[in-house]
């Protein structure tokens, strides 16, 4: 299955930048991974536009929170269900409009907390991780 996240932005902390790199690589370990950063001033249009008729998974305070193991589960499931690529999306400081999340499949909260752009990439990147070396028995995630 492809993973692709589309984010707003590029990271600018250096340590959510290397963090979110080393990530990315052991994700690929997994899965086929596409990263997509655009400009802050992207029309809204253009990133529905990027979705196709892919899963569409958007990052939202208001979204559904999964335990790790949820996450695999549910990424799992989508795999066996057929769906070839599921995106990720990450809106900016101001979050996604409303033509982008008429778009999403489903909203997906990292926690109740609210994050810079920045820290829910470096988070939803580690997520994706941990729950990839679930599915396959990986020993990096604990219970």
């Amino acid at each position: 299955m492809k993973i692709k996240i589309i984010t707003i932005g590029k990271p600018k902390l250096s340590f959510v930048k290397s963090g979110f790199e080393e990530y990315i690589k052991r994700l690929r370990g997994y899965h086929r991974v596409e990263v997509v950063h655009l400009p802050d001033n992207v029309v809204e249009e253009k990133i529905v536009k990027l979705c196709d008729n892919d899963f569409v998974v958007m990052l939202d305070e208001r979204g559904k929170e999964f335990s790790s193991k949820e996450l695999a589960f549910f990424l799992n499931k989508k795999s066996v269900q057929g769906v070839g690529k599921i995106i990720f999306l990450i809106g900016g400081p101001d979050g996604h409009g409303d033509v982008v999340k008429s778009r999403a499949d489903m909203l997906l909260s990292m926690s109740k907390l609210t994050f810079p752009h920045d820290i829910a990439l470096l988070l939803i990147s580690e997520a994706l991780y941990r729950a990839s070396t679930i599915i396959h028995n990986h020993p990096y995630h604990r219970d």
